[in-house]
């Protein structure tokens, strides 16, 4: 549809197509600068989804925290009688205890060791959403049993390949044999690589220095038919200071304002997104103002038979959006395929999203407008008494 109201402007098509190679230069470049825009845009996007998906996959209505929590990689604990203190509210049916903290797993294969979380957990209860934690917990009843994230890093070895071939595989945590007793699919953020989950038990024997009475997060799970926000605000009223109550998406959003705010992570992506958004105002502009320069005696005899500086800021701005949509094209085009490799590579969740292919499209459009009204100054000099 945009190609075919384009088309009904022959005057800008014409002053595109006289210098091909000028005009393929111009979309090559804008089709970069779309790159580097839907680059950034997912790297930011991918740190947000992988650094919360932990969070929206606790099976809970409402968690408990420490005040002091900003990110599962810092652990922040708190004592476990506040979470059985919940049992005593309205409308709360169940508790469980939630414990992590980051440990030396070994490839079995390569004997290296890779940092990895390790949650621990109450195996009698369903902790996570995804199903297959769900229906393995089970063997977490054993002491040293531990749930491998399939979806890690491959650096921490083959372990999905060689558990479903062997239907079993030991190797070490924090220097003691474990394991693994099944699988389960979570994946990689830019501060975890990999996930294992084990019994409270198991975690507690990992990890010697913790104590069994400082959890880390606390699961609550409400009869049904209860509000949410009324059983919160009924809890954290109650309950003393040294601890927060919160739905799941709060708890995700303390996680992503950490990353957003709290690093400088956010701040590169989002600066990435800006340089690339000049780059291709800089190299529209340069094309529209050769263009101008090049026709300006054209330019100058309309002017001479009454066109008016508007139609022709009209012409240069539809040329601006002739070269904002095709050279948007081969931006999306190959930026699908460079995620595809991101993906291959990282293990990061990154895909196209419509909002972002939306936003960036948005952006191109906007930056040619931008290249083009500067470049309307020189259209606006052609004086047909200087030229004639």
């Amino acid at each position: 549809m945009i190609l075919k109201r384009l088309r009904k402007t022959p005057l800008a098509w014409l002053q595109l197509k006289k210098e091909k190679t000028r005009f393929f230069v111009a979309l090559a470049g804008i089709a970069f600068a779309d790159i580097l825009m839907f680059i950034q845009l997912a790297f930011q996007d991918a740190l947000y989804d992988a650094a919360v998906k932990p969070h929206r996959n606790l099976e809970a209505d409402l968690v408990l925290i420490d005040p002091q929590l900003q990110t599962l990689f810092s652990v922040k604990s708190f004592p476990r009688e506040r979470l059985y203190q919940t049992l005593a509210y309205e409308g709360v049916e169940s508790v469980s205890p939630v414990y992590f903290a980051s440990g030396q797993w070994r490839n079995p294969e390569t004997r290296l060791e890779r940092t990895i979380l390790v949650w621990g957990i109450d195996p009698v209860k369903p902790t996570f959403k995804f199903l297959e934690g769900n229906q393995n917990r089970e063997q977490l009843k054993q002491l040293n049993r531990v749930l491998f994230d399939r979806a890690g890093r491959p650096e921490y070895g083959a372990i999905a390949d060689i558990f479903n071939q062997t239907g079993t595989l030991e190797t070490e945590i924090n220097n003691k044999a474990i394991a693994v007793a099944g699988l389960f699919t979570n994946g990689a953020s830019f501060a975890a690589d990999g996930n294992v989950i084990a019994s409270e038990s198991t975690f507690l024997h990992l990890f010697p220095n913790r104590q069994p009475n400082q959890i880390d997060i606390g699961l609550i799970a409400l009869k049904p038919g209860t509000d949410v926000e009324t059983a919160r605000s009924r809890l954290d009223a109650g309950l003393p200071d040294d601890v927060l109550v919160l739905t799941t998406e709060e708890f995700a959003q303390i996680e992503q304002q950490y990353w957003a705010n709290s690093t400088g992570i956010g701040f590169i992506f989002g600066l990435g997104v800006i340089m690339g958004f000049i780059v291709g105002i800089v190299i529209v502009y340069q094309i529209l103002y050769s263009d101008v320069s090049d026709h300006l005696p054209e330019y100058a005899t309309l002017k001479a038979m009454g066109y008016s500086d508007r139609y022709l800021l009209t012409v240069l701005m539809q040329e601006a959006l002739i070269l904002a949509v095709l050279g948007y094209i081969p931006g999306f085009i190959l930026s699908l395929g460079l995620y595809q490799l991101t993906y291959a590579a990282t293990m990061l969740p990154i895909a196209m999203k419509t909002s972002r292919s939306i936003t960036v499209f948005i952006l191109t459009v906007l930056m040619c407008f931008i290249s083009g009204a500067i470049a309307m100054r020189k259209l606006q000099s052609a004086d047909p008494a200087d030229i004639f």
